[in-house]
Order: C-alpha cells, then sequence, then structure tokens
C-alpha cells in the first residue's frame, strides 16, 4: 500500500471516438487485475477516510482496496457486495468526481485514486470467477411489494431478501430497471448488466411483475391487502417546464421520452420514429447527466450537428465533468452562458430556433453560488431542426398516494420519516427520486437499502 509516490493515478482505457461513436457499447474496459492492483496499492489507508464518509452508502473503500491491492478477490467481492445491491453498476455511473474520487486525500497533489474503476472491477471479476452475493432464500412468512424496479426499488428487494422477506415488485414498464434500463444510455451502462443483477433478485425469490401499473392494471388496495407492507420508489419521469413560449411544439421533445424510444429501439422494440433524428441539427438544452446522455446518443444516431445550450459555464455545470469530458471528445458543440427565451416556430407551427440571451454570472446568493444575470440586447437565435428539453424532472404523483393517506409536498415528492423512509400511512415506506426529487442512483440505493432494514426490523421485531 500507500505506492502513490511512485504509481500514478490512471484512467480506464476508453474505446476510440471513431470506434465508439459508430455503436452503442460502452465506452470505457474494465481494469484488468494489475491495474485495479496498482491503483488500490496507492491508497494510504487513511485514519479517517474521506472516500468513506462522501459516500453516500459508506462503501468499505478502504478495505476493498487493500483487499485487491493484496489480490484477495473474494473478500473485495463480499466487502464491496455488503453495504452496496449494484457496486458494478455504481462503479459505472456514480459522479465519482463528486462523491469518492472527489474527496480523496491524494487528489491535493497526487492525484485521486480511480476508485469507482476498482469498484467495478471487483463484481465484474467476481462473477467471472463464479463469486455471487449470499441470499438466505425467504425464510420467514412476510411479504412486502415494492412498487417501481428502478435503483431504490431493486436495492430495497437486495436488502429485504437478505432478511429471508418474500418480495412482489410491480413494474409498469416490459423490463426492470427502470432509469438503469431505459434511462441511461447502454454506451455508460450495458443493459446486460442490469439483467444479470434482476436475475439473481429473481433467484434469491423476487417475484416480478411486468406491464403492471398500480392505479391502472392492479389497484393499490389490492397490493396492500395481500402484503405486509410496501416500498414505493416509483422515481420522478415528470419533466420540468422552461416557461417559454413556443415549447409545446411537435419537434420540441423531453429528455426521457428520447432516452426511452431510442433504448426501446436498441432492444428490437416498437419505438417512436419522430425519434430518428439522422441528418438533423439537434439542439438540448440544459447541463447534466441526462442532457449529455441525449447529446451523445444524438451523435450515435447520426446527427447532422449537436448543440448543448447551457446558462452558467462549464464548471458550473452540474453533470459529471467526465460526462461533459466525453461529449466533447464525441464532437457536442457547447454554448456556455446563454439562457433560452423561446422557441421560433414557423407558419406550420413547428421549432426552427431558440432565441437565446447571453447571461454573466454576479454575485453569490445564499447557498455560495453565483446568480444568474442576463445582458441586456444580447439576444440571438441558434437554428435547430428539434428540441430536446433537459431541464429536470419533479416526482409525477399517482392518485393512489392522497386516495391511501400518503402525504406529499409542495412539489410533489413523497413527504417520508427520514430515519425509517415510512411515509404518513403506516406501514408504507419510499425512497428515491420520487422523495428527493430527481437525484443520483446511489441515494436511491441508499433510501431503498435503509427502508429494507427498517421494514425488516419492523415485521421481524
Amino acid at each position: 500500500m500507500r505506492e502513490y509516490l511512485t504509481t500514478e493515478r490512471i484512467e480506464p482505457k476508453k474505446r476510440l471516438v471513431v470506434e465508439r461513436t459508430k455503436d452503442f457499447g460502452e465506452i470505457y474496459e474494465v481494469f484488468d487485475r494489475d491495474e485495479a492492483a496498482s491503483q488500490s496499492d496507492r491508497c494510504i489507508q487513511c485514519g479517517d477516510p474521506f472516500c468513506l464518509n462522501k459516500c453516500p452508502l459508506h462503501n468499505y473503500i478502504p478495505q476493498w482496496l487493500k483487499s485487491i491491492s493484496e489480490k484477495d478477490l473474494e473478500f473485495a467481492f463480499r466487502l464491496s457486495n455488503e453495504p452496496s445491491p449494484f457496486p458494478e453498476v455504481m462503479g459505472r455511473v456514480c459522479p465519482h468526481d463528486r462523491l469518492c474520487e472527489g474527496d480523496c486525500t491524494l487528489n491535493d497533489g497526487h492525484g485521486a485514486i480511480t476508485i469507482g474503476s476498482v469498484e467495478t472491477h471487483i463484481t465484474e471479476e467476481g462473477f467471472k470467477a463464479g463469486l455471487k452475493p449470499e441470499f438466505p432464500g425467504i425464510t420467514t412468512d412476510k411479504k412486502v411489494a415494492i412498487i417501481g424496479s428502478g435503483p431504490a426499488g431493486l436495492s430495497a428487494a437486495t436488502y429485504l431478501l437478505r432478511s429471508g422477506i418474500a418480495v412482489t415488485m410491480y413494474e409498469k414498464a416490459d423490463r426492470a430497471g427502470g432509469l438503469l434500463t431505459y434511462g441511461i444510455p447502454n454506451f455508460k451502462l450495458d443493459k446486460k448488466v442490469v439483467e444479470r443483477r434482476v436475475k439473481l433478485l429473481q433467484e434469491a425469490g423476487l417475484e416480478l411483475v411486468l406491464n403492471c401499473e398500480v392505479g391502472r392494471d392492479i389497484t393499490f388496495e389490492e397490493i396492500a391487502n395481500e402484503h405486509d407492507a410496501m416500498f414505493i420508489g416509483v422515481g420522478a419521469t415528470k419533466p420540468k417546464s422552461a416557461g417559454i413560449a413556443g415549447e409545446n411544439a411537435p419537434n420540441v421533445y423531453a429528455a426521457m421520452d428520447y432516452l426511452t424510444n431510442i433504448q426501446r429501439k436498441h432492444f428490437g422494440l416498437d419505438y417512436d420514429k419522430k425519434f430518428d433524428f439522422k441528418d438533423l441539427n439537434v439542439v438540448v438544452i440544459g447541463g447534466g447527466d441526462t442532457a449529455m446522455d441525449c447529446l451523445r446518443t444524438a451523435k450515435r444516431e447520426g446527427a447532422k450537428s449537436v448543440t448543448c445550450l447551457y446558462r452558467r459555464d462549464e464548471k458550473n455545470m452540474p453533470g459529471s465533468k467526465k460526462e461533459y469530458k466525453n461529449a466533447m471528445e464525441e464532437g457536442v458543440d457547447f454554448t456556455f452562458l446563454v439562457s433560452p427565451k423561446e422557441i421560433i416556430v414557423n407558419d406550420e407551427g413547428k421549432a426552427v430556433a431558440v432565441e437565446v440571451v447571453k447571461t454573466t454570472l454576479g454575485a453569490k446568493d445564499a447557498d455560495g453560488r453565483q446568480k444568474m444575470e442576463e445582458v441586456k440586447g444580447s439576444e440571438y437565435r441558434v437554428n435547430a431542426d428539434v428540441i430536446i428539453m433537459s431541464l429536470g424532472f419533479d416526482p409525477a404523483v399517482p392518485s393512489f398516494l392522497a386516495e391511501n393517506g400518503i402525504e406529499t409536498n409542495s412539489w410533489g415528492g413523497i413527504v417520508i420519516n427520514e430515519e425509517t423512509h415510512e411515509t404518513s400511512t403506516a406501514g408504507i415506506y419510499a425512497g428515491g427520486d420520487c422523495y428527493r426529487g430527481a437525484d443520483l442512483v446511489v441515494t436511491a440505493a441508499f433510501d431503498g437499502r435503509e427502508a429494507a432494514r427498517s421494514i425488516s426490523e419492523s415485521l421481524l421485531k
């Protein structure tokens, strides 16, 4: 250990741009054993590890780094899979630069350990070696229903099944995974990775009910009557509006509608052909990871040009730095410090341009973020054939919440007891984006884990 003086930080190898933009395969290679071990050897085993503290799941990062440096894959696999429901997913999609790697002690001059890549390596190599997370089987007479199969729901199912509790999961889509399946493109997260985890849960006793929307195909009351507790993890799927003229034009699309349809296309399923953007000029409004996903997807789909409009500067983009860098490498054009004022439509009502105004960053607000100010008289137009709005998401509030006394707040988030994750209705728990608003996969996984622990304690006491 502590080889940081002689070994530099290395990034996982990436496929060449000219190759990776021709398909939707993952762009990063998984570390081999030597690469993972050499990076793990750099860990200085802090007495108060900032990486662990910054991780929402409080992963045993220093411990599994030590195990990998000592070539003990089995112990590292067990350590990695204990606090995390799907570490091979987190290793791929977490914004490590803002979390564990961002707080690595070695960031001060030596370069953080490539924690995320080691995390992916551990589980992928573990699976290759025949290792599997341990489940006891269904050992109790308790049954829990989970509504939604996204990160929060899958996490809750993982820890309930580890407690020997039977789980039935209801998902309105044709496949499990939620955002992991239909919101994150294959070039970041191969769907076989998600399918493998779902299969492991099914082998452990999960009953998965697909194409079943609660409130339409089955009532909330039916589910409640058949189970001892429930967990709601329906995410946040309602796109935020820009509140500008022209945004309802037929060729102005919501980010998740675009990503979902393209993923359906790659599954070989029916999809809306209006989302084929080949040879079109595509403009994406927004600067988060979902915006980067749309931009990079449009490039792969053969768009003539792909432009991102963001109202702040590069440093203030809310998304991961590596996703912005990848988009830049792949030929996406970025225009910073512009704010959309109106979608310009033609006589047929179709959008043909975005009118923007230049902005500047002024004094910091109470949260320490610089306020955005418009520059008077700086308006101009950005031409577009199609426009994608990626301004974030709010929870879509299903009617069964109010009907069953489940309280929501002013923006539609489910109100919970933050210690137990129980809602205002006893026996019903919630977590993930339907509680937080659009957030990270790792925070949804945390919510699902903690809710499962509360449910287990309540049912098995």
